[in-house]
């Protein structure tokens, strides 16, 4: 019998929703790969993230960078999201995701949907992401560790930071119309979501993505995720959830 103390807390719905806000919100993140020909030495960079519609995170990488290379060639990955703040850093919520790598090739249907995400998400990603050598890779989560502060640790499971619902399919295809109606009509609305439901400070918020579980917003230069309190499983239920949400 052991008598080595357990750091971890039990998984909750709470755990849950903090891990997923901190993937879905974060910029950017460091990588962590497996160098090739350095007797197994992990290679850490930064990297822009985005998310796909399944919640996946999603980086856009140059060919020409070591840490492409090294997914090429081995696809495990590590990605640690989660911004210091004020204060002392190891206060603040952290989340690291062990992945799996997985190129998204340029002439298939998730490599449009990914582009136009992720470019909403970044738009100054539009001055190289279509150059020959860039490309996605999803890092599809295995397992992760959340530190939420002192005292605070959990594991979670790959199923816990997933967007599973069958209105998946129909939601990425009304997204980009849905965005731009919601940005153009009711700005008041977006406004709403990011200040008083996220509270964020106040600008110009928009809306730059929509999935079954949630809204990403961004002002042009901090991110914003807005969960819904439950995954949406028709897509008919978006438009009066959105209003239930402006009150």
């Amino acid at each position: 019998m052991s008598d080595k103390p357990n750091v971890l807390r039990e998984t909750d719905d709470e755990a849950r929703k903090l891990a997923r806000i901190l993937l879905r919100s974060a910029k950017s993140g460091a990588l962590a790969v497996i160098e090739p020909e350095s007797s197994g030495f992990p290679f850490v960079s930064r990297v822009l993230i985005g998310i796909d519609i399944d919640g996946a995170p999603v980086i856009l990488v140059s060919r020409l960078a070591t840490h492409t290379q090294a997914l090429l060639a081995d696809r495990r990955a590590s990605l640690l999201a989660g911004e210091p703040g004020k204060g002392d850093p190891l206060a603040h919520p952290r989340l690291s995701v062990q992945c799996e790598a997985e190129e998204v090739p340029h002439d298939s249907e998730a490599h449009a949907r990914i582009r136009a995400r992720f470019v909403r998400r970044h738009p100054k990603a539009k001055l190289y992401v279509d150059f020959p050598d860039f490309g996605f890779f999803r890092l599809q989560p295995l397992r992760a560790s959340l530190n939420g502060g002192f005292g605070r640790a959990y594991v979670l499971t790959a199923e816990d930071l997933a967007i599973a619902s069958p209105a998946a399919a129909a939601l990425a295809e009304m997204e980009e119309s849905a965005i731009e109606h919601m940005n153009a009509d009711h700005a008041g609305a977006v406004k709403h979501y990011a200040t008083v439901h996220c509270r964020a400070p106040d600008g110009d918020w928009k809306i730059v993505g929509i999935d079954a579980a949630g809204l990403d917003l961004s002002d042009g230069e901090r991110l914003r995720r807005l969960e819904f309190e439950a995954s949406i499983q028709d897509p008919g239920e978006l438009r009066p959830l959105l209003k239930k949400l402006y009150g």
